[in-house]
């Protein structure tokens, strides 16, 4: 089996695959835990090996693959795999073969997660592609026709901005996330909720319309994170949903580089 693990700002999301003859196969299973840098490999090896015994999946692993956005959790997760699996796993970054050409003035800025979903974005769909994904940051990604990632666009996260509002604002609460009744609150969790639902709906719409003005190919829309199908349910422009697209990504550069 293979175990893929993408560390987030936030969460980190681990996914098993079959992994028979060469290929990622099906996700078997997947968990979402919060990451934190200080996380040690023990601690990484106790959750993990409970999760599996609930999945009722074998502690058999016969490859890894990392991607993180938090260099200091790195270490810890590399030697989980080392200590208690017993494998060198793989980790997306200078060196790996991603089969997308970067088109980034820099290409080591492009955060690791955003490089993966593109990959899985174009495998899946075959043409030129918008990525939205609503994490900590919500980001915008573009890849061409031609499966080159072209760059995109960085916004603050639906999460993120929510505990802003809660944490700079001395007379307003922390809300939940949900899309509302009605754009016009009646009171201040419903018309902060209308503000940040709404907001984002409008938001992802206007960067996915105008990449789509500027570029000149037509670009199908897929979004991910944890939010995305609440948003897409409103929006004019997601065409897809695909909570399992950085898993997939993973999956998928594991093959390219096993």
């Amino acid at each position: 089996m293979l175990l893929v693990v993408d560390v987030g700002n936030t969460n980190t999301v681990v996914g098993v695959f079959d992994a028979k003859g060469g290929r990622a196969g099906e996700v078997r299973a997947h968990w979402r835990l919060e990451t934190r840098a200080r996380r040690t490999a023990d601690e990484y090896a106790a959750t993990l090996y409970q999760l599996f015994q609930m999945a009722q999946l074998p502690w058999q692993i016969d490859g890894g693959m990392i991607a993180t956005v938090v260099p200091s959790a790195l270490f810890a997760v590399e030697k989980f795999f080392e200590q208690y699996l017993k494998i060198r796993p793989l980790t997306v970054g200078p060196g790996l073969k991603t089969g997308m050409p970067i088109l980034y003035d820099n290409p080591k800025e492009v955060g690791a997660d955003r490089i993966v979903n593109a990959v899985a974005a174009y495998e899946r769909h075959k043409q030129g592609c918008i990525i939205v994904d609503f994490g900590t940051a919500t980001t915008f990604d573009l890849v061409t026709p031609k499966g080159e990632y072209a760059g995109g666009a960085i916004a603050t996260g639906i999460t993120t901005s929510a505990d802003a509002l809660y944490e700079k604002a001395a007379k307003l609460p922390r809300v939940e996330f949900n899309r509302p009744s009605s754009v016009v609150g009646k009171n201040t969790v419903a018309s902060m909720q209308a503000g940040l639902f709404y907001g984002y709906v409008g938001l992802t719409d206007e960067i996915v319309t105008r990449m789509r003005a500027e570029v000149g190919f037509p670009c199908t829309v897929v979004a991910t994170g944890g939010l995305a199908t609440l948003i897409a349910k409103d929006s004019k422009t997601i065409e897809h949903t695909d909570e399992m697209l950085t898993l997939t990504g993973l999956g998928i550069l594991w093959e390219r580089n096993r």
